[in-house]
């Protein structure tokens, strides 16, 4: 089920937020878990068993675990989670991959298994591992109460796409949350604000990609509007989803961390990357970077930590080369600021920008592309003056349709349309006119939004592939 969809926006949402203020306060969570599994199920049906199993058996372990804390089995039971929570993830989203380089490697031809890859398995599995490694530090106290876990882990609005919620981060929250009338508006705003993003920009970026890959009458020009349209409908539709996650989590009286920062603004790729998927970068960085050393154990340690997590960043997005190319990217463009580039970047801004959003744009290309060789064929038409006409009639045509579009998308990708929201909201000649005139603007934009999809406009939702 999509958030960016007519049976959730119309029949799930309405129907699970009434249940939800019905109920008294002790019933709550146990109305979120029953219909976060419904939602789960709604798209998985049988493997929504397997998702329960998960749940159950992280809540078992980490209760064993504080049991023998200062033990030996404790250390045990952690390894326990790590394999089981890891080995399904592996089992399940890398297996094929692993068997067709086997059969490259060999020349064999072994069959692939063909393994249905279950929703959301990539964040939940990272969220009981935190849970658990958290448990075993001490961190956090190992959740008594199986509802108030299940409903942890598998809480709808973060369920499919992110943020990653820590447990520390809401652990208070499940026992005690608030709700009030402005943070229920608060809510209201940002989840419509992001489902915007999503149906309005999203995916009208997403159409522009679709009729390149479709396209026979391709130029300079084209590939140049695929590579900015695929790096816009990527941002728009991932940061809407977490603008509707995070608006969703305030509804239920939940509140999660940020996921995006104007990542299009950085003038680095340290930077970028301290503004993109926030949640997964800290998680990265806490569960594998710190433990390994982080930076304090040398430089050449510290390079090797880096590149360790970005091999890791990149395979855990996709069971494929070019995801690993594409994490390595990164570790060779860090390591390079690393070693002091980022310094001269501090001092020469302009420069920082081109060459951020250019790496950046590559990146994505290749993230983007369904093999090595369509990435690296991507990559050539952006350079292929001469070889390729400049300008073709269709690439001509798709820029004179969706220019306004991408001028839209480059504008609120910037801080300026939230820098302007809040100039104008502080004045006090104009607080009257914004309580009347946000409720309409949101109003207006959700039947906007609905007419999209009742048309059944495109409407796919990317990090369903990884």
């Amino acid at each position: 089920m999509l958030f960016s969809g007519i049976p959730f926006l119309y029949f799930f949402l309405p129907a699970t937020l009434t249940l939800y203020y019905l109920v008294p306060k002790k019933l709550k969570n146990a109305i979120l878990l029953l219909a976060s599994l419904v939602f789960y199920a709604w798209g998985e049906k049988m493997l929504v068993l397997l998702f329960a199993g998960t749940i159950l058996t992280g809540w078992l372990l980490g209760l064993l675990i504080e049991r023998n804390l200062g033990k030996r089995k404790s250390k045990l039971y952690l390894w326990l989670s790590v394999l089981i929570d890891l080995g399904l993830l592996v089992y399940f989203k890398y297996t094929d991959f692993f068997i067709a380089s086997f059969n490259t490697l060999t020349g064999l031809s072994v069959p692939l298994l063909r393994i249905a890859l279950p929703i959301g398995i990539s964040f939940y599995t990272f969220q009981i591992l935190s849970y658990t490694v958290d448990v075993y530090h001490g961190s956090v106290p190992a959740q008594k109460n199986l509802i108030n876990f299940a409903a942890y882990v598998s809480l709808f609005p973060q369920l499919i796409a992110g943020p990653i919620v820590r447990y520390a981060d809401i652990a208070q929250q499940l026992e005690q949350r608030t709700h009030t009338p402005d943070k229920t508006a608060s809510g209201i705003r940002r989840f419509v604000l992001g489902l915007g993003k999503k149906v309005l920009l999203a995916n009208a970026f997403g159409e522009v990609c679709t009729a390149f890959r479709a396209s026979g009458d391709l130029s300079v020009l084209y590939y140049w509007l695929y590579a900015v349209a695929y790096m816009l409908q990527i941002y728009f539709d991932f940061s809407g989803y977490s603008d509707m996650a995070i608006g969703l989590g305030r509804l239920f009286g939940f509140g999660f961390l940020e996921n995006f920062n104007y990542p299009y603004i950085s003038a680095s790729i340290t930077e970028f990357w301290r503004r993109w998927h926030i949640s997964l970068g800290s998680w990265f960085r806490d569960y594998v970077y710190i433990p390994m050393g982080g930076n304090r154990c040398g430089k050449w340690k510290q390079l090797r930590n880096i590149a360790v997590v970005w091999l890791l960043t990149g395979f855990w997005h996709g069971a494929d080369w070019n995801f690993i190319l594409w994490g390595l990217l990164y570790a060779v463009l860090l390591t390079i600021e690393k070693l002091g580039f980022k310094k001269w970047l501090d001092t020469h801004k302009a420069f920082g920008h081109i060459y951020a959003l250019s790496a950046v744009m590559l990146g994505f290309i290749l993230f983007n592309a369904a093999n090595l060789r369509e990435a690296a064929a991507d990559i050539a038409g952006l350079f292929s003056f001469g070889k390729l006409p400049a300008a073709s009639v269709e690439a001509l045509y798709c820029l004179r349709s969706y220019a306004l579009t991408f001028l839209i998308g480059v504008i609120a990708a910037t801080p300026f349309p939230k820098q302007l929201a809040k100039s104008f909201a502080g004045k006090a000649c104009c607080r009257k006119v914004m309580t009347v005139l946000e409720p309409l603007a949101l109003t207006a934009l959700l039947i906007i939004v609905t007419a999209y999809l009742v048309d059944g406009s495109f409407n796919p939702f990317l990090y369903f592939r990884f």
